[in-house]
């Protein structure tokens, strides 16, 4: 079907759609945008699924413009796709629906800054690399690493962590309290800066992790940390992936406050050699970060070259200067680009689960038998100091015999990450790629979900067909 037909079966089904437009038009004049090619950048994505966009695209300055917006929507029927930096893998950003997709890239002001409490009040739309260069004068930085360089309003709507989250956790406990324009059109606060608080409902995490789905995140208070006196990196080569995944498991279990631990799989390390000419060991490896002060980080990294030893690790290649950090943590921050070489033209197709720690061995063991029988490539990674991996599949998406087992497989991983008690998504979120999932891993809690967000948003307007479908 061509665009234009889809557009019109869409404007069917939501006839208000173009007299939303038409209002939103006569409210903010040229940052209301409806040519092909800024629609188009609004809804990409990094998966398989093709893009569906959105009527027009609105670009918000105010919290104020956030509401005047919903409430013209909210009259219309329109849907809202809400968009930071459109770094999500699972199709938040898509606008089966149609509607407008709501840009707050242009909400980017830090507002306040409480060193002595250690926490920060921004905009929804300003990035963390931003804000962490904001932060470098106070000693503080905020510690949640997804990679990208997202805006921390859809950070805190998808529920990301990364790469620190062994040691600093995810958005989820770094969001003190936010401002959401509701559907109606209404401005909530959902909680003070104290740290802790037991007054009603948490609405701050009912809100951290929605995707959009139930309101638009306006500005939030974020915990920081300080920055640690001393950082130690290091890479560490093992015999094989069990090896790997077996230190990892002792070394958390034996308490060891690691910042980061991540692995690369054979695959991964392969790919990094080639593409970036880094000269590793080519066999799995574990990259990992100590912080503390000089005496702490040496004692961490000492404790666990004697772990790693047990499980027939190599040496740690160690570095404490930024430049030298960076050179090391370069394979992995790469990753994407780099195993994009092993099959030149194709596209990587990124999907994530998450068990229980002591469980992760097992897991990728059978997750790279999996691989092998369906005779695909998908290099492995992880954020395995809290037993989350992702797999990178390279599909030609022209060839429907590849995308169908490419979904094969995710569905088998997604499978064997809920039979060891584990979850579907570890960070990635469900968006439109993993909503078949969210059925086998939570049953009846997806029918609380569903009378949320009916109670909350009646006409589905808020980024809907996302997490579930209402009927």
């Amino acid at each position: 079907m061509a665009l234009a037909e889809i557009l019109n079966e869409r404007r069917e089904r939501r006839p208000g759609i173009p007299a939303a437009i038409a209002e939103l038009k006569s409210f903010f004049g040229e940052r209301v945008v409806t040519g092909e090619d800024v629609r188009r950048a609004h809804a990409h994505s990094t998966t398989y699924l093709p893009a569906q966009l959105s009527d027009a695209v609105v670009f918000a300055e105010t919290e104020a413009e956030v509401q005047t917006i919903v409430g013209i929507c909210g009259r219309h029927g329109c849907p809202i796709v809400p968009f930071g930096a459109g770094s999500s893998l699972e199709g938040h950003v898509n606008a089966p629906f149609g509607g407008i997709a709501l840009n707050l890239s242009r909400m980017n002001r830090v507002l306040a800054v409480h060193a002595e409490d250690l926490d920060c009040v921004v905009e929804a739309g300003i990035t963390r690399e931003t804000l962490n260069s904001h932060l470098r004068d106070t000693g503080l930085f905020f510690p949640i690493d997804p990679g990208a360089d997202a805006t921390l309003g859809g950070m805190a709507a998808t529920r990301a962590s990364g790469t620190n989250a062994v040691r600093y956790g995810t958005m989820r406990d770094n969001v003190i309290a936010l401002n959401a324009v509701m559907p109606d059109g209404s401005l909530v606060r959902t909680a003070r800066r104290a740290k802790k608080t037991s007054a009603g409902y948490d609405l701050t995490r009912l809100l951290v992790g929605s995707e959009g789905t139930l309101g638009i995140i306006t500005s939030l208070n974020l915990r920081l940390a300080g920055i640690p006196e001393t950082i130690l990196s290091g890479v560490c080569p093992f015999p094989t992936v069990k090896d790997a995944c077996d230190a990892v498991i002792m070394t958390i279990q034996s308490g060891i406050p690691v910042a980061r631990i991540e692995l690369m799989d054979e695959a991964a390390v392969g790919a990094a050699n080639s593409a970036s000419k880094l000269g590793l060991d080519p066999s799995p490896c574990l990259f990992l970060e100590f912080h503390g002060s000089a005496a702490s980080v040496d004692e961490q990294s000492q404790a666990f070259s004697a772990i790693a030893a047990e499980f027939g690790g190599g040496e740690v290649q160690r570095a404490t200067r930024p430049e030298d950090r960076a050179r090391l943590w370069k394979a992995r921050h790469h990753h994407y680009w780099d195993v994009l070489t092993l099959r030149p033209g194709c596209k990587g197709i990124p999907t994530d689960v998450c068990v229980p720690v002591s469980a992760l061995s097992e897991c990728i063991a059978e997750t790279q038998k999996d691989l092998a029988a369906s005779d695909l490539i998908g290099p492995i990674i992880g954020h395995v100091g809290d037993g989350n991996f992702h797999v990178l599949l390279l599909i030609d998406t022209e060839q429907p015999a590849e995308i169908a087992a490419a979904e094969g497989f995710m569905a088998r991983l997604a499978a064997r990450a809920l039979a060891f008690d584990g979850t579907c998504t570890g960070e990635h979120g469900i968006g439109q790629g993993k909503r078949g999932y969210l059925d086998a891993e939570l049953g009846p809690a997806v029918d609380v979900m569903r009378a949320v967000k009916q109670a909350l948003d009646p006409r589905d307007i808020m980024n809907p067909g996302k997490i579930f479908s209402l009927s």
